[in-house]
C-alpha cells in the first residue's frame, strides 16, 4: 500500500515538472511578449519564470532520484536505469541553461546563438520530462 502512494506521489511530481515547463514556455512566456509589446520588458519578465522554473525543476528532479533510489532495493533493470537518466539528463539541461546560457543572453551577449541554445534545452528539459511522465504512467519506471 505504502509503496502504490509513493508510486503516485512520484508520477504526480513528474507531471507538475512536465506541466510547469509546458506552461511557462509554451504559454505563458509567448503570452508575456504578445501582450506586453516590449520585447526587453517581457525578455526580464521571461527570464524570472525560467530562472523559477529551474528551482522548480530542481525540486522535482530531486525528489524523483529519491524516490528511485528507494527503488533500487527492490529492482535494478533497464528501466529505472533509464528513468534516472531521463531525470538527470532533464536536470542537467535546466543547470545549464540557467547557469551557462542566460547569464550570457542577459548581458546579451550574441543573443540569436544564446537564445537559440537556450531554447533547444528548454525543448530538450520539456522531452525528457515528457518521456519520464509518459513512462511513468505506462509503469516502465
Amino acid at each position: 500500500m505504502a509503496g502504490a502512494v509513493k508510486d503516485c506521489i512520484a508520477l504526480l511530481v513528474a507531471a507538475l515538472w512536465w506541466g510547469s515547463l509546458t506552461t511557462i514556455g509554451f504559454l505563458v512566456v509567448p503570452m508575456l511578449f504578445a501582450q506586453l509589446g516590449n520585447p526587453s520588458v517581457a525578455g526580464n519578465f521571461a527570464g524570472r519564470l525560467f530562472s523559477a522554473q529551474t528551482w522548480v525543476a530542481l525540486a522535482c528532479g530531486l525528489a524523483l532520484l529519491t524516490y528511485f533510489r528507494s527503488k533500487i532495493h527492490d529492482r535494478v533493470d533497464a528501466p529505472l536505469r533509464i528513468a534516472i537518466g531521463w531525470v538527470v539528463a532533464a536536470l542537467l539541461l535546466a543547470l545549464l541553461q540557467e547557469y551557462a546560457v542566460a547569464p550570457r543572453i542577459l548581458a546579451r551577449d550574441n543573443l540569436p546563438l544564446w537564445h537559440s541554445l537556450g531554447s533547444a534545452m528548454y525543448l530538450g528539459q520539456w522531452l525528457c520530462a515528457g518521456v519520464l511522465l509518459w513512462r511513468m504512467g505506462r509503469r516502465e519506471a
